[in-house]
């Protein structure tokens, strides 16, 4: 997996140096102590790790969580809590040999029960667990073999399991203290990372400070011990011209989520440098709904397809600063297909004839009518509007009024409930930070009639199987034959629109210095030092 790493004036390479086209800089010597404050785009919803469904949560989590094991940016895992693992042949079950010298911010010694406890907690319905579950899978139960090893059984063989248990939503709690605060442990969180917490703020401030017994940091970074930085306070700024201009102003040392007007003129600015990591996993996709007519028919999912100019509105909304999406995937996923980019092209005479083929006849107002009922679409989109998702509808809804189908874009708050409980749209975007195809699953397999829908409704059982072929293949080179064949599939049957893949973007101060970034893109602070 290959991270891209921009500065703006130097190229940073995710280690905390700075180099100059032939010429690597002497690295500099850690400076011990400093606050850095990091400006934030939006709220976390939870410091729970099993519980929060937000990424902006993670940048805060990964402060105060470990994982059992660490993924390189190469996809190797390498280990973190646990020092060795063993895995059955029948690829069933794992035997985890476990760190001694852990301990929980509360005092609580990390042991094989700590790790029992996190991974059963996260299928327990009372913890009513977000992101979590889905990672976790096939999980079915751990059995501690002493205070030190621990055996974990899976339902079902997963390639993408052991890369999962890196996340920080899979991250290890203390017993202790998730016993104690039950409900309020999102806002008491305790983990074994290199910080702990202090306090939060309702939509202000979160603030950690450093781990002074931390000792045992993953091949990830460099520094293994305690932060060189006394204390983080991430503060919540959504505004993104507050954020950027308190980067400017030095009010805040750090901020996320530069948008790309600020990235294209921070260029100039030599108090200031922006790295930009293209995030992997699922880009930003527009999911079509197929429970909803007309668009169970692959006609008028590919009129769709063909009417909306997603280059268009890439160029317009982010500037070239945000790659286009031609695939479920991103680049940098295991068996991302890149023979589909630029197989869709705008075509918004095929996209009318398509319509036509399916009786949908354009009125004089120019709006599509069949049986009396006019063509229209109702486009679901979250409230902020976050990365100009909204806008996207805006321009999705003069692109479409081209071929006669009328948009009713409805921005909301409450997208779970809009889109899980009641399935009131026929678009809704959506997108997810991951490692492994394997996440493709949860969104595009048929799944249990019980669970969560998925958001396209698709059930095509040939996508079924490879799907759950994937899941368990152990050749790597047929695994990424069958994930090439989803890929084609969803596109070829216009199941969904690609739009972007996110780079996750911090601006900071040039004093700011070994910032990182994980292989998900999220940022690391264990060798961040403020130069004096």
């Amino acid at each position: 997996m290959i991270i891209g790493l921009t500065g703006c004036g130097s190229t940073n390479n995710g280690d905390g140096k700075s180099a100059e086209p032939g010429k690597q800089e002497a690295k500099q010597a850690a400076v011990v102590g400093g606050d850095l404050t990091y400006a934030l785009a939006t709220s976390p919803d939870s410091l729970d790790p099993h519980r929060s469904g937000l990424a902006v949560a993670v940048r805060v989590l990964r402060t105060i969580y470990d994982s059992l094991v660490v993924q390189l940016p190469d996809g190797s895992i390498k280990p973190w809590l646990a020092t060795e693992w063993t895995t059955a042949p029948d690829g069933l079950s794992y035997t985890f040999k476990l760190r001694k010298d852990v301990k929980f911010h509360d005092g609580t010694p990390f042991t094989a029960e700590a790790v029992k406890f996190s991974y059963d907690r996260i299928l327990d319905p009372a913890t009513k667990a977000a992101n979590s579950v889905a990672l976790i899978k096939p999980y079915k139960s751990s059995e501690i073999i002493d205070d030190y090893t621990i055996k974990i059984n899976l339902e079902t063989p997963s390639r993408a399991f052991l890369g999962n248990l890196s996340q920080a939503l899979l991250g290890i709690v203390s017993p202790t203290s998730a016993k104690k605060f039950g409900d309020q442990f999102g806002k008491n969180p305790v983990g074994s990372g290199p910080f702990t917490f202090v306090k939060w703020e309702e939509n202000a401030t979160i603030q950690v400070k450093r781990n002074p017994v931390y000792a045992w940091a993953p091949e990830l970074v460099e520094n293994k011990g305690k932060s060189y930085l006394d204390q983080i306070t991430f503060s919540i700024v959504p505004e993104e011209a507050t954020r950027v201009g308190s980067v400017q102003s030095k009010q805040v040392l750090a901020g996320e989520t530069v948008p790309p007007q600020n990235i294209v003129s921070l260029k100039s600015d030599t108090s200031v440098q922006v790295h930009q990591v293209n995030t992997t996993g699922l880009p930003y996709t527009l999911f079509i709904n197929q429970r909803k007519t007309p668009w169970n028919d692959v006609k008028a999912r590919q009129a769709l397809q063909a009417a909306i100019d997603v280059d268009a509105i890439v160029k317009t909304l982010y500037l070239g600063t945000y790659p286009r999406s031609w695939s479920p995937l991103t680049p940098g996923v295991i068996g991302y297909d890149a023979s589909l980019e630029n197989g869709i092209k705008p075509d918004v005479a095929k996209a009318s004839k398509l319509l036509d083929e399916l009786g949908w006849v354009k009125g004089t107002d120019g709006v599509r009518v069949k049986d009396g009922k006019k063509l229209t679409l109702h486009y679901v989109d979250g409230s902020p509007n976050r990365e100009k998702r909204n806008d996207i509808a805006v321009i999705i809804q003069q692109q479409l009024k081209q071929i006669g189908v009328v948009v009713e874009v409805e921005i909301t708050k409450d997208t779970a409930n809009v889109v899980y409980t009641k399935g009131d749209y026929d678009i809704y975007g959506n997108s997810q930070v991951n490692t492994d195809p394997n996440a493709l699953y949860a969104f595009y397999h048929t799944g249990d009639p019980k669970a969560r829908p998925t958001l396209p409704g698709l059930a095509d059982p040939q996508v079924d199987k490879w799907l759950e072929q994937g899941a368990i293949e152990p050749d790597d080179k047929k695994r990424v034959e069958l994930y090439k064949q989803v890929q084609k599939a969803i596109i070829d049957q216009a199941v969904i629109i690609p739009i972007y893949v996110f780079p996750y973007t911090v601006a900071a101060s040039k004093t700011v210095k070994g910032l990182k970034f994980d292989p998900l893109g999220y940022p690391l602070f264990n060798d961040t030092f403020i130069q004096k």
